[in-house]
């Protein structure tokens, strides 16, 4: 880092995009500064589903089971009849993990709770957010970004090379950039709260009138904590009591029943449901993450999965940049989250319109694990292809066994901040090493079997062919390693940032 730069990173806003992002920095020894206006961490439920694909990628990160020990599993669902009686169903498809998809089910974790696991896995490497600090002003400069800071020491200016606005739904660094956030307000509005209350299991999602977007009101056990998050409709217009008392009369008012009691209330929300989309992802030195970006309802529990997987996108890019690789690297990352991230907003919207029929019915397609990117520049079959996966998917999973006879997984191989390249039995070794790539053969006499046909089936791969597995978890290449191939795969790695040490033989 240049001396007159203060960091290379300044990240505003420490939700769970923020973190991701500063975690993805931490770990690959970026320089940052993370800062938060709040004076302290949020405290509220609001995103509690972890989805399968972030599953996956906070267990790249290194938090997935202790997010698992904190939270739970969803309960089913029990829809309640007027006359007091019920039927139960799940939130979503079930089916069993796979080989390739080691994880199928949705994770309930509070916001809270998620955001303090990610808190205290930064601390682990050297750092922390810096609460009670606000930008109140920037402007880029050439080779960096001029920021204007307040916090508790007072102000100061400090030069950065790159700015992240990861700060909510009215970000401020999006007005001051003047991206136009276009969308709509979807005519419904509702109270999220965080409340104690007595007289519901905790064995169950309490759901009441359901389709009644007067009437409904929903009372779910948020798993790791005593509490229960209450999600109802309101009027558009008019104050909400959102008290123990207010609560609880408008529980009683409508479900009739006056056993259910509210002794307290740790956090609430009142908000109007939106759809927005950013038309711009990067203004130069500046990019938008998460809420920022995107604004949706919360049906499908998309929004916090789909913030947290904008940060592991952009993280690798950063950094390789920032160690030499193509400028135009960052480009990509408008081109693959934007798309992501209008699909997820059609989901949201559809699944609230089922809702307010009492239909609504989660399927594979929350999960994320389809999501990928086919027509990034990244994504390149530099030898013929036909079959599946493609460049650009999401890379799966699979057993393997190593030569000393220990089992492993490919996931093992792929968790850090590298690429990872996969060569099949029979391939000529012939991609120099170099700093930032793992190179793993898998064959007979490799050093990783394919004891049991999954890495076959997951792959594809025919002898003498390889796979680049990026360090997000998306496959970036194929190809054939001979003379023609293995050019333009060396052309490939040196573009985002991987670079033999001179001289280093083949």
């Amino acid at each position: 880092m240049a001396k007159n730069f203060a960091a290379d990173v300044l990240i505003c806003g420490a939700g769970a995009s923020g973190l991701t992002l500063a975690i993805e920095l931490a770990r690959r020894d970026v320089s940052f500064r993370l800062i938060e206006k709040q004076r302290g961490p949020f405290h509220g439920s609001r995103g509690k589903g972890i989805q399968p694909r972030t599953q996956e990628v906070l267990e790249d990160l290194g938090i997935l089971d202790r997010l698992v020990a904190a939270g739970g599993v969803y309960p089913p669902m029990r829809l309640y009849r007027d006359d007091g009686s019920y039927v139960e169903k799940d939130i979503a498809d079930r089916s069993d993990p796979t080989p390739a998809e080691p994880y199928h089910i949705p994770l309930m974790a509070p916001q809270f709770l998620t955001e303090r696991i990610m808190r205290e896995r930064l601390a682990e490497l050297g750092h922390a957010v810096e609460f009670g600090c606000e930008l109140v002003g920037f402007g880029q400069q050439g080779d960096g970004v001029l920021a204007c800071l307040t916090g508790p020491h007072g102000e100061e200016s400090i030069r950065v090379r790159y700015l992240v606005g990861a700060d909510g739904g009215r970000s401020f660094v999006r007005h001051a950039l003047g991206v136009d956030f276009p969308g709509k307000t979807l005519g419904a509005r509702a109270v999220v709260a965080d409340v104690s209350l007595a007289g519901l299991s905790r064995g169950a999602w309490h759901q009441f009138n359901d389709g009644d977007m007067e009437r409904l009101v929903a009372i779910c056990p948020l798993a790791g904590t005593d509490l229960f998050q209450l999600q109802a409709p309101v009027p558009h217009e008019g104050e909400i009591d959102v008290s123990a008392e207010g609560l609880e009369r408008m529980i009683a008012g409508r479900t009739g029943r006056h056993d259910i009691r509210v002794s307290s209330v740790s956090w609430a929300s009142v908000y109007a449901m939106n759809a927005r989309l950013a038309d711009r992802y990067r203004v130069g030195r500046a990019f938008l993450v998460g809420d920022a970006a995107h604004i949706h309802p919360p049906t499908g529990g998309q929004g916090l999965n789909t913030s947290v997987q904008d940060a592991y996108n952009l993280g690798w890019k950063l950094a390789a940049v920032l160690r030499g690789a193509d400028e135009a690297l960052l480009d990509t990352y408008e081109q693959e989250r934007r798309p992501v991230a209008a699909g997820m907003l059609g989901l949201a919207t559809r699944l609230l319109d089922e809702q307010r029929q009492g239909q609504m019915r989660r399927g594979r397609e929350v999960r994320q694990l389809d999501i990928g990117y086919p027509d990034s520049p990244l994504s390149r079959h530099l030898a013929e292809r036909n079959g599946t996966p493609r460049a650009g998917d999401r890379a799966p999973d699979a057993p393997i066994r190593g030569a000393a006879g220990q089992p492993s997984r490919l996931f093992e191989l792929y968790k850090g901040p590298h690429c990872t390249l996969l060569v099949h039995e029979g391939a000529h070794h012939a991609i120099r090493p170099r700093p930032g790539l793992r190179i793993h053969r898998v064959g007979p006499e490799s050093e990783f079997v394919d004891a049991w046909g999954h890495f076959r089936n997951a792959y594809g791969l025919e002898e003498g062919e390889c796979v680049l597995i990026r360090p997000d978890g998306y496959i970036g290449a194929y190809a054939i390693l001979d003379g023609e191939h293995v050019a333009s795969l060396e052309r490939y790695l040196e573009y985002i940032g991987l670079v033999p040490f001179p001289g280093e033989p083949a």
